[in-house]
C-alpha cells in the first residue's frame, strides 16, 4: 500500500497537538492555586514573591498550645457575680516580647458569650501560663455603653518609642462593634481610650482589627511614623486606613469626593479572599514595603473551590513604604489555612485566624485562632 506525504505530515500534526495539549493540561494542574500543600500548610505561590514572610511550620507536636480553662473564676463588676470567664473559648491572640518572655493576649468567653483578654507568658513560645484574672474587661467606666454585654475582642499590639504599650482590639456591645484603644506600661493594668473613630459622625459605624504600621528592632515591635504620622489598617470586610500624630487619636483616611471611607484593600471573587479581608497582627514596615498578613474568608461562591465555603485563611499584602494606601503586590494564595482537626472543627468551623507575630530567640512564631475555640502556633526561622 502507498503512504501519501500529506497523510504522513497530517498524522504528525495530530501527534504534536497532543502532546502540547497533555503539556499544557499538566501545566495548569502545576500551577492550580492552593493544590500545592507545604508540611507548614502553605499553598504554593505560582510566582516568587520576595518580599513575603515564609517559612512557617505549624508546631503539631503541641498545638493547639491553649485551650478553655473552665475552672477559672473571676467576679465580674457588671453582671455582679463570679463568672467563668473562660469556660467557654479562647481565641484570637497578640502577642509581644518582654523580658525575655513572650506575653500572649488573648480573647476568652464565658458560657454567655462575653468576651474579655486573657494574659498568658511563655519561655520558649510554646507553653504558656496563664494569668488567673483577665487583664481588660467590661467595667463600671465610660465604655460600658460600648462593651457590655458582647465584651472586648480581638487584640493587636505594638509599643510605642517611649516602650508603652499600644492595644487595639473591638468593643461589642451585642449590636455593633467599634474599634477601640487601650495603653500600659506592664501589659497587666490598662487605659482605656475609647473608640478609634470616635464619638462623632463615625460612633456607631461598625468597626474592627487595628494593625498599626511598626518596624521590627530586635524582638520590639514599635510604632512609627511614615510622613509624619502614624498610620493604622483596620476593618473586616475591606480594609481601610486611619492615621494619628501621637497613637492616641486617630483619624479615618477619606475620599474627598464623597467623605465616605477609602478601601485600601478588597475581596477578590475566586480567590481565598472572596469573601471579607481583615488585618492580621502589626503591619511590618521593610526596606521594600509595608507587609501586611490579612486574614479572609472565602465567599459561597464565585470563590477558591478548594477551600470550603466561609473557611478562613491568611493571605500577605504589600504596600508602599512611603505611601500605605498604595497596595504594591499581593499574594494569590493562602499560606495558612484550616487542614487539622482543631481548626476545622469548633465554634466556627473551617478558621484559622492570625493576630499574634513576634520575633524570638531567631524564629517568627505566628499565634493564630483555631476554629474559634483555641489558639496554636506556627513557627519559621528569621532570616539574618
Amino acid at each position: 500500500m502507498q503512504v501519501r506525504l500529506s497523510d504522513t505530515i497530517r498524522c504528525f500534526h495530530v501527534i504534536m497537538r497532543s502532546k502540547v495539549f497533555i503539556i499544557l493540561a499538566l501545566t495548569l494542574l502545576l500551577t492550580r492555586e492552593c493544590k500545592n500543600v507545604s508540611p507548614a500548610g502553605e499553598k504554593g505561590e505560582p510566582t516568587a514573591r520576595n518580599w513575603v514572610i515564609s517559612g512557617f511550620e505549624k508546631a503539631d507536636s503541641i498545638n493547639p498550645i491553649l485551650g478553655p480553662s473552665p475552672g477559672r473564676l473571676f467576679f465580674c463588676p457588671l453582671a455582679g457575680k463570679e463568672v467563668r470567664w473562660e469556660e467557654k473559648n479562647v481565641l484570637n491572640p497578640t502577642a509581644v516580647v518582654r523580658d525575655g518572655k513572650i506575653f500572649l493576649i488573648y480573647r476568652a468567653q464565658d458560657r454567655d458569650m462575653t468576651s474579655r483578654l486573657g494574659l498568658a507568658v511563655s519561655d520558649d513560645g510554646l507553653h504558656f501560663t496563664k494569668l488567673p484574672a483577665p487583664v481588660l474587661y467590661p467595667g463600671n467606666d465610660s465604655l460600658r455603653v460600648y462593651e457590655w454585654k458582647g465584651g472586648v475582642e480581638d487584640p493587636r499590639i505594638v509599643e510605642s518609642e517611649d516602650s508603652t504599650y499600644i492595644l487595639t482590639y473591638t468593643a461589642y456591645d451585642g449590636k455593633t462593634a467599634r474599634l477601640c484603644l487601650a495603653t500600659s506600661e506592664d501589659l497587666v493594668n490598662w487605659k482605656k481610650h475609647g473608640p478609634v473613630l470616635g464619638e462623632g459622625k463615625r460612633r456607631d459605624v461598625w468597626s474592627k482589627s487595628g494593625a498599626i504600621v511598626s518596624r521590627l528592632v530586635g524582638n520590639r515591635v514599635i510604632a512609627t511614623k511614615i510622613g509624619g504620622k502614624y498610620w493604622m489598617y483596620f476593618g473586616d470586610t475591606d480594609l481601610f486606613m486611619a492615621t494619628s500624630p501621637d497613637l492616641i487619636h486617630w483619624d479615618a483616611i477619606e475620599k474627598k469626593e464623597t467623605g465616605s471611607l477609602l478601601p485600601v484593600l478588597n475581596p477578590r471573587p475566586g480567590y481565598f479572599d472572596s469573601r471579607l479581608v481583615e488585618p492580621g497582627p502589626f503591619a511590618l514596615l521593610t526596606e521594600v514595603g509595608i507587609v501586611l498578613i490579612y486574614n479572609s474568608s472565602n465567599a459561597g461562591s464565585y470563590n477558591d473551590t478548594v477551600l470550603p465555603e466561609f473557611a478562613y485563611a491568611a493571605g500577605q499584602a504589600l504596600f508602599d513604604r512611603d505611601l500605605p494606601f498604595r497596595l504594591i503586590d499581593r499574594t494569590t494564595s493562602c499560606f495558612i489555612f484550616p487542614d487539622r482537626p482543631y481548626e476545622k472543627t469548633g465554634e466556627v468551623n473551617n478558621v484559622c485566624f492570625v493576630e499574634g507575630l513576634v520575633s524570638f530567640k531567631n524564629k517568627m512564631f505566628l499565634y493564630y485562632g483555631t476554629a474559634d475555640s483555641k489558639i496554636a502556633v506556627a513557627v519559621s526561622a528569621r532570616p539574618e
